[in-house]
């Protein structure tokens, strides 16, 4: 009999038969239970300032259990109506039955609707919101979450700060939404759950799988849901789409689960599991979620590990502010305000790291031990800086390129050079950029000091005409020039005679959603050949092909707002630390390789 029924299941396969569709039934946990504490829906509205002009409706649920005494934890939902009691995933009933059961933490949900720009008069029509905030990669929509909507609910409820306590969840856009807000801002929010995520190319979020597998991994834990018959459209393929989520998180180390199931685009079998996901979401709360395990050397994911510390990371070294006690000594008796930033960043052979800034006509030395000390106090307004095959600094000044000695004494080199920045040859030749212009000057080895005997060329086929930063390979054959305005990094060949040909756009840099321009500026490489790129998405790192092959994490800024790495070098005892500078701070982290020459 069993033989026939597979026969005859067979056949009806064959001749076209429609096999029924998996059911998706409530459990009672999506049921009101007797006995159980209900919480409260309080309505509310709000004009948006990050999103000007928007106005929208959000609900705030609270458990019955919720006392004023203790933080609460929070969970956000995007597309905040089609989330309660009358919608598919029945939040308020949910939360009510597993808060109850001990499932999850006395948890607050904020339940938000995307913005709409009303029309001004009768008659025009609408902007509607959803898939700006939702659809694009930057980290807009969460300072709005973070700036205005916890701020104003915390007014009446305590609201936890924790990152371990808080979890963001959407469907469709809303789904990629709540990804990149814990993506963009790992320090806010670290549990996600997406429905029929909107991985797709509708605002560029196909090349989030890609991002994952590159980028230092972040303390995430993320929960995924599909159909087989999701959408497959203009922007992709739902379907694929989140499974190469999946793929990508799982090769990174994330703590991911992927459920899928054969509905279409729609909510019926996230209402079913919606539970489940959630007990998976919060499984040992408290513990804290922490940042994905770097894969150990020779796995096939290593990645990282084969050239970054798996046990390091970023140690605040100096801090060259105006009110620290270095500073303010060169600052006596100035009578404008220093900008709080450093222009240029150079190491010694002995692993000493020089930094300078215009605006403090100064020079300044940290050594190994991070102690800060004045190297040069009058350096004309000191920009770019590099050390010569002859132990001494060399930098770009407000006269033209000066050198000093060990002791800081200063002599000039070229005089009425305004240059950007500088870099040598192992033999001596001296490189130098015309400020940010795509102008190069090349002083040969032994050359005179006259200016008049410095060939200059421009760069070939730099269509923004800027030169950022520049350097060396470790073998002198490539010279690499970085454009800040662009996403890409020059490799030009270097000749017998020191002059640069056959330059192409060789390294294809990450760049910011809401910009074109990579924020590439200061440059250095390790002694294999990878080239470490300072740019607004953090430190790309880039393999002799061109190719962007891993993404460093910038140091977390002490202040309140991110500030971008303006430049990199390799330095410390064993030049095996990666220093960068970001403002007027000096940072640190240990490397596996070591710097180039």
């Amino acid at each position: 009999m069993k033989k026939l029924c597979l026969l005859l299941g067979l056949m009806m396969a064959i001749a076209g038969c429609v096999v029924a569709a998996e059911e998706y039934p409530y459990g009672p946990d999506s049921q009101r239970q007797p006995g159980v504490p209900q919480g409260t829906v309080t309505q509310y509205s709000w004009t948006s300032k990050i999103f000007p002009g928007t106005v929208r409706d959000y609900w705030v649920y609270v458990p019955a259990q919720y006392t004023p005494d203790k933080p609460a934890c929070v969970m956000v939902f995007e597309d905040g109506k089609g989330t309660l009691d009358d919608s598919p995933l029945r939040v308020p009933t949910v939360f009510d039955n597993l808060i109850a059961r001990h499932d999850m933490p006395v948890t607050i949900a904020i339940m938000i609707n995307p913005g709409v720009l009303k029309g001004l008069a009768p008659g025009q029509a609408d902007r509607p919101n959803r898939s700006y905030e939702y659809d694009s990669l930057n980290d807009r929509y969460a300072r709005f979450l973070m700036e205005e909507i916890l701020p104003e609910v915390a007014k009446h409820y305590n609201l936890s700060t924790n990152p371990n306590d808080r979890a963001i969840s959407g469907a469709s856009s809303g789904g990629i939404c709540s990804f990149t807000v814990a993506w963009t801002h790992p320090e806010a929010f670290r549990r996600v759950l997406s429905f029929i995520g909107s991985f797709a190319d509708l605002r560029g979020g196909d090349i989030y799988p890609a991002l994952i597998r590159k980028t230092e991994p972040k303390p995430l834990r993320v929960f995924l849901q599909d159909g087989s018959h999701d959408l497959n459209n203009f922007a992709g393929d739902w379907w694929l789409a989140n499974q190469s989520m999946a793929s990508a998180l799982a090769y990174a180390g994330y703590d991911v689960k992927l459920v899928t199931g054969d509905k279409d685009h729609d909510m019926i079998q996230a209402g079913a599991i919606f539970p489940d996901a959630l007990r998976w979401l919060w499984r040992d709360y408290p513990h804290p979620i922490a940042r994905p395990p770097m894969h150990p050397l020779g796995d096939p994911r290593a990645g990282f590990v084969d050239f970054v510390d798996a046990g390091s990371g970023w140690e605040l070294v100096a801090s060259l502010s105006p009110t620290s006690p270095e500073i303010k000594e060169n600052l006596k008796g100035m009578s404008i305000a220093p900008l709080k930033s450093i222009t240029g960043i150079a190491v010694d052979q002995q692993g000493n790291v020089f930094a300078s800034n215009s605006s403090w006509s100064a020079i300044y030395r940290i050594a190994a031990d991070g102690q800060a000390s004045t190297f040069v106090a009058d350096a004309d307004g000191a920009g770019g800086v590099a050390f010569g095959p002859d132990g001494r600094l060399y930098g770009c000044d407000s006269k033209g390129i000066a050198s000093y000695s060990s002791e800081g004494k200063k002599s000039v080199r070229l005089h009425g050079v305004y240059c950007g920045n500088v870099a040598f040859s192992s033999d001596g030749g001296l490189y130098f950029t015309y400020s940010l212009s795509g102008i190069l000057g090349f002083l040969p080895a032994g050359r005179s000091n006259h200016l008049g005997h410095t060939p200059s060329a421009q760069f070939q086929g730099l269509g923004s005409s800027r030169a950022d930063g520049i350097c060396l390979s470790p073998d002198q054959s490539k010279f690499y020039v970085s454009d800040a305005s662009g996403k890409w990094v020059w490799s030009y060949q270097i000749q017998a005679d020191g002059a640069i040909a056959n330059g192409e756009p060789y390294f294809r840099l990450e760049t910011p959603d809401e910009s074109s321009e990579s924020g590439a500026t200061g440059m250095a490489v390790d002694g294999k050949g990878l080239l470490y790129i300072a740019t607004r998405m953090g430190i790309e790192v880039g393999d002799a092909e061109g190719r962007v092959v891993a993404i460093l994490d910038s140091p977390e800024s002490p202040g309140p707002e991110p500030v971008p790495i303006s430049a990199v070098a390799f330095g410390g005892p064993d030049h095996q630390y990666l220093y960068v500078v970001a403002g007027s701070y000096v940072y640190r982290r240990h490397l596996v390789r070591r710097g180039g020459p």
